[in-house]
């Protein structure tokens, strides 16, 4: 049989492939008979991997011994620059490591893209090779960088290697050093969610508030992949909360920006900055306006937001989430909007602030206002003129924004009876919180509008089924 080419994509001869395949899989026996019929132990794949290279990543001991009494090129790399003894730390293999040392093997190899193999066993997790290169070898450094800067420390934490990364920092390395783009082991690890390796970091005292080329901080990093539990960490350790990237984006920011509703919640109770605008001059509001996440907006409003911010197109948070016909959201943006300015009268009157406790502004299920709401559900779509609900908004002191927002939703000719019965929901929300009378209020806003049928009407239907706290003492 002729010793043919293995393959049209191959370049390796029938029987050095299978000198390859016996150094792969530790078989002395077939390397040694190849051997003698004069197969070339240095050809070399299209890769320019060669029989050593095989035998090293492999583990195979025997192998290699064979093949370095007829191949002594150690050092001899293939197309990725990796060579014997850089397979060797990659896969974790002491004994070959130590065999490779013994016979030559140059110590300070790196592959293509500048990976010792500290490098190699620090990314792959190879704690009893890291201890022999550095227990047993000389002049290693701890902080060499490959050709991207990092070090071995940037590589552990990169790859979740929490084992590696606290041997490293227990023989000295340097903790806080910045790769090319300027992260450092804090990025990494928060990056790619390691909670286990960014906490070994952080307990070393680093600064947690470095920034990288694009000034993200790690707090950047977890807020945009939803790392809760790395954010904790973070946040524990005292992390500037409000710090801005190039975009001019809050961690709060990038954290509704991917719908990270733990993040949020963590970044809001840990008291960050919700009015920061981002280089479109948009709050974290606005985001969650514009996407229509109704969780994320109540956490905020609820923490007390600036709702007169503009962005570049000089929309309020309110105008963006009617633009995008978010109708619950717009409903509770304006019942944020209504709270905020009783509570401001309420505290010029000495009172203490509602911010914070048990307030909510989304749509309203309780069994306790049932009959409240379908009520008003009544007088909205069978008893309210086209605009006689806009004359009671603005008895009630609902703004021109709001109307114009409430208005903006369009389900057909009769859409002002949908707007009316929206506009009642949220006085409703504002009576309830303030603890006054709604019956009492209704009635007096139909008088008000030169509807007193209508009043006369509701107070009476009401009063059939409420309790006597809701009575109208003046009826």
């Amino acid at each position: 049989m002729e010793d043919d080419l293995v393959s049209e994509d191959d370049i390796l001869l029938v029987s050095e492939k299978e000198l390859h395949d016996a150094a792969k899989r530790n078989d002395t026996e077939k390397l040694q008979e190849l051997i003698r019929k004069g197969v070339d132990v240095k050809a070399k794949n299209k890769i320019d991997r060669k029989a050593l290279h095989w035998a090293a990543g492999a583990g195979n001991e025997q192998a290699l011994r064979l093949l370095l009494d007829h191949d002594t090129d150690v050092d001899e790399r293939d197309s990725f620059g990796m060579n014997a003894l850089l397979l060797a730390a990659w896969f974790g293999h002491l004994k070959i490591l130590q065999v490779l040392v013994s016979c030559g093997a140059k110590l300070s190899c790196e592959n293509k893209d500048g990976l010792s193999m500290l490098h190699c066993a620090a990314q792959r997790g190879h704690i009893s090779v890291l201890e022999f290169i550095m227990e047993d070898l000389e002049d290693v450094c701890l902080d060499r960088e490959d050709k991207s800067g990092k070090t071995a420390l940037h590589l552990a934490a990169e790859h979740g290697q929490t084992e590696v990364v606290e041997f490293l920092i227990g023989m000295g390395c340097t903790h806080a050093l910045k790769d090319k783009e300027e992260n450092t082991a804090v990025h990494l690890a928060a990056k790619f969610g390691h909670t286990d390796v960014l906490q070994k970091i952080i307990d070393t005292g680093v600064d947690v508030d470095d920034r990288n080329i694009k000034n993200m901080t790690a707090l950047h990093y977890v807020a945009l992949h939803g790392f809760d539990r790395e954010a904790h960490l973070l946040l524990e350790a005292g992390i500037n909360i409000d710090a801005v990237n190039n975009q001019h984006n809050t961690p709060l920011h990038l954290a509704v920006c991917s719908n990270h509703t733990e993040v949020v919640r963590q970044l809001v109770d840990s008291g960050c900055d919700l009015d920061v605008t981002d280089n479109r001059l948009q709050t974290a509001l606005h985001l969650a306006a514009e996407h229509g996440w109704q969780d994320l907006a109540e956490m905020m409003l609820i923490s007390g937001v600036n709702l007169t911010l503009t962005d570049k197109q000089g929309k309020t948070c309110l105008e963006v989430a009617a633009r995008g016909n978010h109708i619950i959201l717009v409903d509770m943006i304006i019942k944020a909007d209504r709270f905020y300015k009783w509570e401001k009268d309420q505290m010029r009157c000495g009172q203490d602030s509602w911010v914070g406790r048990n307030v909510s502004f989304k749509q309203d299920h309780q069994l306790e206002t049932q009959h409240l709401r379908s009520v008003l559900w009544s007088l909205a779509t069978k008893h309210l003129c086209r605009g006689e609900w806009k004359l009671l908004a603005q008895h009630w002191e609902f703004s021109d924004a709001h109307i114009r927002a409430i208005e903006h939703q369009w389900t057909g000719m009769k859409s002002f009876k949908e707007h009316g019965h929206r506009m009642l929901l949220i006085w409703l929300h504002g009576v309830l919180v303030a603890g006054e009378n709604p019956i009492k209020g209704l009635y007096e806003g139909l008088v008000e509008i030169s509807r007193m049928d209508l009043a006369e009407s509701v107070r009476q239907k009401a009063n059939a089924e409420t309790s006597s706290t809701k009575t109208c003492s003046t009826m």
